[in-house]
């Protein structure tokens, strides 16, 4: 006879999805979501705090490790990196910010699938090479940017890492999330192969890939539409002040 299996614990993770919903602070929400969920697993306080110290033991290395690649990232920038990635960028008349973020979707997934999943990430990658060279390649196109277009430029920078970097690891056999669901599942009487998990990843990489580089194919027409013509009036405005040695005029000013 089976067991009723007790599902409030899942009650993490609508806190995890109502938290990054409402924007509050990442550690705060995955902290709420850890101790609302052991104790709808009916854990008694003290076993909840020696479950949180001993995971702050085993990891309080890692901000060590996270921090040393930061500083050689800062001195990268501080001598110059971001504005070589623009100027690189800048050269290639054919690259436009969607195109060059669906490539670095496209190495972000595959890479992940293999198991690199340091070979990129915000700190890394995204802000000092990533984003510069998105507007970079918009500021080519269509001149001055606003504070509001490389904010989006940047937003759209990160969130292609992240969908990358998500769905491009569950791919990879030895991912913790797929031993933990294997692990699971064998807890609870059902027997599956890692790399029968792993494999059923794919078809939702696929699926992100086309969904999210559709976005960024979007982006490329919203930028022309929003850009496109205040580049051409500046054009047509230098041509004019070119021609008759005076300042173009608006209808305003007429």
């Amino acid at each position: 006879m089976q067991s009723t299996v007790n599902l409030w614990p899942l009650i993490g993770v609508a806190v995890i999805i109502i938290g990054f919903v409402l924007r509050f602070n990442p550690m705060l929400i995955v902290a709420a979501a850890a101790v609302i969920t052991a104790l709808a697993a009916h854990f008694p306080p003290d076993k909840i705090l020696a479950a949180i110290g001993s995971g702050f033991i085993k990891t309080r290395n890692i901000p060590l490790i996270i921090l040393l690649p930061l500083a050689v990232i800062g001195l990268l920038e501080r001598h110059g990196l971001r504005e070589r990635a623009q100027a690189w960028i800048g050269n290639i008349k054919a690259a436009t910010a969607g195109r060059l973020l669906i490539v670095y979707l496209l190495v972000r997934e595959l890479t992940a699938a293999v198991g690199l999943t340091g070979l990129g990430g915000h700190p890394q990658m995204v802000r000092p090479l990533i984003a510069p060279m998105a507007e970079g390649a918009t500021q080519t196109r269509f001149g001055k940017l606003t504070d509001s277009v490389r904010y989006k430029l940047r937003a759209f920078s990160a969130a292609t890492d992240n969908v990358g970097l998500f769905f491009g690891e569950d791919i990879f056999v030895a991912f913790g999330a797929i031993v933990l669901m294997v692990t699971f599942l064998k807890e609870a009487g059902i027997t599956v192969e890692p790399m029968h998990v792993a494999v059923w990843g794919i078809p939702t990489a696929i699926c992100a890939f086309l969904i999210h580089g559709f976005r960024l194919y979007l982006l490329d027409r919203k930028l022309e539409r929003e850009l496109g013509g205040n580049s051409a009036q500046q054009t047509a405005a230098n041509i004019n002040n070119n021609t008759t040695g005076k300042p173009a005029t608006t209808g305003d000013e007429a």
